[in-house]
């Protein structure tokens, strides 16, 4: 992840990855959230609120992935604490696994390209995840409303000429985002539970800062997310309209 959830992270060295260290704690959640799994509803949007669900209140820590310009990058495994970026990787893993090995494999599919835990190839972008391999979401947002506007960016490059990322290749995307006046009725209406929301970044070289998934409650939309705020600092249930009011758009990912 780049920019993201209001951390940079540091690059980190293409060496050969360490095996994860799963703690005690982490074991059993991803057992306990594997049972919630099986007997969830079929749909992939039942699958990801109910597992999703289960990390209402876990605490936000950030910089959660490990790995530097001197230390391989490492398989990171730790249910104590998420940020926006790694409960996404987690639930959408959780969702794809029916045991703790595929749960494994998955879990690396998501948050690299080709299976390989390597810096060079983590999806650090949001957008990747609809582009770089394995795609685990369309992009959707394009479809969703008129006003949907498209923004060419340079991901990685700061508007000062530096990078995000040291030893990241700056990519050329083109970011496609609702903003925020426009995502009314209408467009709400189009979501899914278990769409993934980016939170779009008018900043150079970056295409969001904040990720969470879309959950229609018997209450409301709501934005699910871990997040920093220090009125929550752990992963909440926000009123969807009113989080979107305070960003400049959203970006919408629908998983496969």
């Amino acid at each position: 992840m780049a920019l993201i959830c209001g951390v940079t992270l540091l690059p980190t060295a293409s060496a050969a990855p360490a095996a994860a260290t799963i703690d005690d704690y982490s074991s059993r959640k991803i057992d306990e959230l594997l049972a919630v799994k099986a007997t969830a509803g079929a749909g992939k949007g039942e699958l990801l609120d109910a597992i999703s669900r289960q990390f209402l209140g876990t605490p936000y820590v950030a910089n959660m992935l490990v790995g530097s310009a001197t230390q391989p990058e490492q398989l990171v495994v730790d249910l104590r604490g998420v940020d926006c970026f790694t409960l996404l990787d987690y639930v959408e893993a959780l969702s794809r696994s029916a045991n703790r090995e595929q749960f494994l494999t998955n879990l690396v599919e998501t948050r690299y390209a080709g299976g390989q835990v390597d810096f060079l190839r983590r999806k650090h972008f949001f957008t990747d995840w609809a582009q770089v391999a394995r795609t685990a979401a369309s992009d959707i947002t394009g479809s969703l409303s008129g006003a949907a506007t498209t923004v060419a960016k340079r991901l990685n490059a700061k508007g000062d000429g530096g990078t995000y990322l040291p030893g990241l290749p700056v990519v050329d995307r083109a970011i496609t985002y609702i903003p925020s006046g426009a995502v009314d009725q209408g467009v709400i209406g189009q979501l899914r539970t278990g769409d993934y929301i980016g939170a779009y970044a008018d900043a150079p070289g970056l295409d969001v800062t904040h990720v969470g998934i879309f959950v229609m409650t018997a209450n409301g939309p709501v934005f699910r997310n871990a997040s920093s705020l220090a009125a929550n600092n752990q992963v909440v249930d926000s009123g969807f309209a009113q989080y979107v009011a305070t960003v400049p758009g959203i970006v919408v990912m629908r998983p496969q």
